[in-house]
């Protein structure tokens, strides 16, 4: 297996490092929680020192990284003790996580494919640092000739104490050129891994997810969004539309509406409600 653990260890010394996934990536489900993503995320960016040959060659056989637990102190604004808890912790999940999405089959039907995050990870508390081994199936996801890639800074990332803020950011940027992420409810739900109680209940899904991840998003990445619910019918809620700008002067109008009391039970019965 490729290694770029000697030199991704080592931080590009400009501060506007960048984080870059493919567009399947960005939208699928990925099941990672803040810190695992806070880990894959540093990892990432610190890949924008090395040369694209390196990638290349990592992208075919897989990769190694390090996440110095100091740097992930500074970079996430957490005590180092806490730091090195989150890591650990979050090398051993990541050794479980998988990411989902679906594709066409040869006769039409759809096709659900999964990939582990990582085929490996080593947490050495006594040096600081956690080594994860992410598998070839990932690789191209993570190191790709940035052809259909989503890509933002990390320092906007970093900013982010919700993980629902952060996926609604990755998939948002995975849009970035329309300026309009348009879902149905369901791939919603998958994507951003909300909660049963949210795919039953919409007004838990905007008071709990939405409005909070909006907020967020609007205060620390430079954006300002407008939202709806799309409505099948006079009131089941069937999808949702973003539409979204980088640092605008003003708010954009897309014709959005007050949601008010009466969407808590707007959205009818969906279908399963399982994670």
């Amino acid at each position: 297996m490729t290694s770029l653990s000697d030199l991704s260890v080592i931080p590009p010394e400009h501060p506007d490092r960048h984080v870059s996934m493919s567009n399947r990536l960005a939208r699928a489900a990925q099941g990672l929680n803040l810190a695992e993503k806070r880990m894959v995320a540093l990892a990432l960016a610190n890949t924008d020192s090395v040369p694209m040959k390196g990638l290349a060659l990592a992208t075919n056989a897989g990769w190694k990284a390090k996440v110095n637990a100091l740097e992930y102190s500074e970079t996430f604004g957490v005590h180092p003790t806490t730091a090195y808890e989150q890591l650990k912790a979050a090398a051993e999940n990541l050794f479980e996580r998988y990411f989902r999405y679906q594709v066409k089959g040869r006769r039409g039907e759809a096709e659900e494919k999964k990939f582990r995050w990582v085929s490996g990870s080593v947490y050495a508390p006594g040096e600081g640092f956690v080594e994860i081994n992410f598998s070839p199936e990932i690789a191209p996801h993570l190191l790709g000739l940035r052809k259909q890639f989503t890509t933002y800074k990390l320092s906007h990332a970093a900013a982010f104490d919700s993980v629902y803020a952060w996926r609604l950011f990755e998939l948002l940027k995975s849009w970035q050129n329309t300026g309009l992420y348009a879902t149905d409810i369901e791939a919603f739900w998958e994507a951003m891994q909300a909660p049963p109680s949210c795919r039953k209940d919409f007004k838990a899904l905007r008071l709990r997810v939405i409005e909070p991840a909006v907020e967020s998003i609007t205060a620390k990445a430079e954006m300002v969004i407008d939202w709806k619910p799309v409505r099948a019918g006079s009131r089941r809620v069937s999808g949702l539309e973003f539409r979204f700008a980088k640092d605008p002067q003003g708010r954009l109008d897309i014709g959005g509406e007050d949601l008010s009391e009466e969407d808590s039970d707007a959205f009818g019965h969906q279908g399963s409600t399982s994670d």
